[in-house]
């Protein structure tokens, strides 16, 4: 990614509280001698230190890839808007030359996959994924054997990904004077689009981080 010293996380607190909110990303893998990686949207569960953990269908794609180099990248994007061009004029400047830009959290981990295939592993990481996506639970225990989800185990594999290199990035207008930037945080709270409150929401955060 392309940084710029008003982009570069405040500190590690700050890129493992925006994986605590957002779990659902895209698996890139290389493998060996491809035109192009293999791509594939997935949820994970993140462990708060240097762990993902997710699953997937036996038949994916993604998996051949894996087992040819190991080594492969989830990328999670979030609060991602449009800041059009008469919002970022600077002072004094005809709003229309304002140069529009995007605003949007970025996180992408690079890391070692380990494929697991042993049924009780299997279930352990579905049990931590269901506790994590469904904590209020209403589904039975997954464990492994003869049961309704025990005999589904052999049509899918997990990954297990150790991170071995974070790059993360905060682009919420941090390169201009704080005044511009509570403008920006005015109008994306007025027009709130889908994803403004959250671009908001950082905006804020880091602006009071930049006065501190």
């Amino acid at each position: 990614m392309l940084y710029r010293p008003s982009d570069v996380p405040f500190d590690d607190d700050e890129w493992h509280a925006f994986l605590r909110e957002h779990d659902f990303g895209q698996l890139i893998a290389a493998g060996v001698g491809r035109t192009v990686p293999v791509i594939i949207p997935a949820h994970f569960v993140y462990d708060g230190e240097a762990t993902i953990r997710l699953h997937l269908a036996k038949a994916n794609p993604i998996l051949a890839a894996l087992a040819e180099n190991p080594v492969a990248v989830m990328s999670v994007i979030g609060a991602y808007t449009y800041i059009p061009t008469d919002w970022n004029a600077n002072q004094g400047q005809p709003v229309e030359y304002g140069v529009p830009t995007s605003y949007y959290a970025a996180v992408q981990l690079t890391g070692t996959c380990e494929l697991i295939e042993d049924h009780e592993e299997l279930a352990a990481l579905l049990g931590t994924q269901l506790a994590h996506f469904q904590p209020e639970g209403g589904h039975a225990p997954v464990t492994a054997g003869e049961t309704p989800y025990g005999r589904q185990l052999p049509s899918i594999r997990g990954v297990r990904m150790t991170i071995t290199d974070v790059q993360a990035k905060f682009k919420f207008g941090g390169n201009k004077p704080i005044e511009h930037q509570q403008r920006i945080a005015e109008q994306l709270q007025q027009r709130g689009g889908p994803l403004d409150h959250e671009a908001r929401r950082h905006q804020l955060r880091r602006i009071e981080r930049q006065s501190s």
